[in-house]
């Protein structure tokens, strides 16, 4: 989307595919919308566009009742990007404004407080602080229409303050009260929202949205055949799964839930936290580990003017490239497993976490540690895990490196340099480094050269020869479905099958 009569094209059209990636807003009415809403079409006169619901809000505009443009999936650009922009969106996304303030935002950066602002507000219509709002006001109405929490709790939990604040943001955004935006909570069958169905069972019910086509399956199967003993855990049968897991968290600890099935557009998801300041963080690392913000459509259309990949990408719609919920986690692993089998790799991990994580205070099910702090493994003598000397003194080193703050892995961090870094490490070659690339910094352009997962999926395509250049900026992808590829042949054969 280039020009304004493209996006009004999309309005027209309400063209799910755009929501997140803009915003319009009209005149005669003061609210913004997604470009899916299905209100009646305003005149292209009365419609302003904007690139975040922040630059929306900052003109004066409030969020539409009904689209809920609040609830949209993020931007697949700010992933793609590497640029001071990208790189801030992600940090802001995973709470560092709340949590540090503009300050600490520009420190993480390396750039100046003024930078940023001014970057920013080029950009995407609004500096960090509109932004921060706005990602509050969306966590309050969560917290106000799935909790039974005062109005007071629920305001420091979002982040904000004061009451004062609170209550004034809600009402410039929403156009309502805070009780009164409480009762307008999304009925069972509403497309749109983030809210997800209070059912008894505890903790934040969420609807994580996504765009496009969702291929769950893939995504549950890549996480089941990884699940570490004591800290992931996934039940039910394929189709029907749902995955659990701990989180570490800026504020205490959390267990996470999603279940496989993607109804209208969303995942099911819910969250139990210790500290519910924690919701936006949990939230975002979430959406992050299942790829919610992934463009379907612009993969498939780069991939699948490919012959190599056209079929593959024709028979997996949607495919993902999950991240991470915890960026050491995914490295530490990444150093652990080496390129040994996954289910070597599991077991490693297994071990590791039953000997070093940190015990939860209530376990739940079979949920019962958090990974293993880098701090505690970088003094851990590490015996008896079944590991070579020289892979200990990597994981070591690695562990040290991260919680020294030598090499900093947060959604915001510099890819090349992060990369750089990790291979200045011993023992860390260039496969575990450009894997940490791609799941803990959530780069969608890595290629795993070597791979011998990758190798056989090519091989099981009938694939001799690629330009992966021609692949840019989606090479994550395209490796994704030749591991796909090979873990299909692989179920096949299992199930007695060629």
């Amino acid at each position: 989307m280039t020009s304004d009569d493209s996006r009004y094209e999309a309005v027209t059209s309400r063209d799910a595919r755009f929501d997140g990636e803009f915003f319009f807003a009209v005149s005669t009415t003061g609210i913004y919308c997604r470009p899916s809403c299905p209100a009646t079409t305003p005149h292209r006169r009365n419609v302003t566009f904007f690139p975040t619901a922040a630059a929306a809000q900052s003109d004066g505009f409030r969020a539409c009742r009904r689209c809920r443009p609040d609830a949209v999936p993020g931007s697949a650009g700010w992933n793609v990007r590497a640029d001071l922009v990208g790189r801030a969106m992600r940090l802001i996304g995973d709470g560092v404004v709340d949590r540090e303030g503009v300050a600490g935002l520009a420190a993480r950066l390396g750039y100046s407080a003024r930078q940023v602002q001014r970057q920013l507000n080029a950009e995407v219509g609004a500096g960090p602080i509109a932004l921060a709002r706005a990602q509050r006001a969306h966590t309050a109405r969560v917290l106000l229409q799935t909790t039974t929490l005062q109005a007071a709790e629920i305001a420091f939990a979002s982040g904000f303050a004061s009451v004062r604040q609170f209550n004034d943001t809600v009402r410039e955004i929403y156009a309502l009260t805070p009780g009164e935006l409480r009762a307008t909570r999304p009925g069972r069958a509403s497309r749109f929202g983030s809210v997800g169905i209070a059912d008894g069972g505890g903790g934040v019910p969420l609807r994580l949205a996504h765009r496009g086509p969702y291929a769950a399956a893939e995504v549950f199967d890549h996480l089941a055949v990884r699940a570490l003993d004591g800290i992931e855990e996934m039940a039910g049968e394929r189709g029907d799964r749902t995955y659990r897991r701990t989180l570490r968290l800026p504020h205490g600890t959390g267990i996470a839930e999603v279940r496989e099935s993607t109804g209208g557009g969303w995942l099911e998801c819910r969250l139990q936290l210790s500290d519910l300041s924690d919701l936006t963080t949990a939230t975002q690392r979430m959406r992050r580990l299942f790829d919610l913000d992934a463009d379907p459509h612009a993969v498939a259309e780069r991939l699948g003017a490919d012959a190599a990949l056209a079929p593959l990408v024709a028979r997996k719609p949607g495919l993902r490239a999950p991240g991470a919920a915890d960026v050491h986690e995914v490295a530490l692993r990444a150093v652990l497993g080496g390129q040994v089998s996954v289910a070597a790799g599991r077991r490693l991990g297994s071990a590791l976490v039953a000997a070093y994580g940190t015990p939860l205070r209530v376990p739940s099910g079979g949920l019962t540690r958090t990974f293993p702090e880098p701090g505690t493994l970088a003094e851990a003598g590490l015996a008896g895990l079944g590991m070579p000397d020289s892979r200990r003194t990597a994981l070591r080193g690695v562990a040290a490196a991260l919680a020294e703050g030598r090499i900093r892995l947060d959604p915001g961090a510099d890819r090349d340099r992060a990369e750089k870094e990790l291979l200045g490490l011993r023992g860390v070659g260039p496969w575990t480094a450009r894997y940490v690339r791609m799941r803990a910094l959530g780069d969608p352009d890595v290629l795993l050269t070597g791979d011998t997962a990758v190798r056989a999926g090519m091989r099981h395509a009938g694939v001799e020869a690629v330009d992966a250049e021609a692949w840019r900026p989606w090479r994550t992808y395209a490796m994704h479905y030749f591991w796909n590829e090979a873990a299909d042949r692989r179920r096949t054969a299992s199930a007695g099958g060629i």
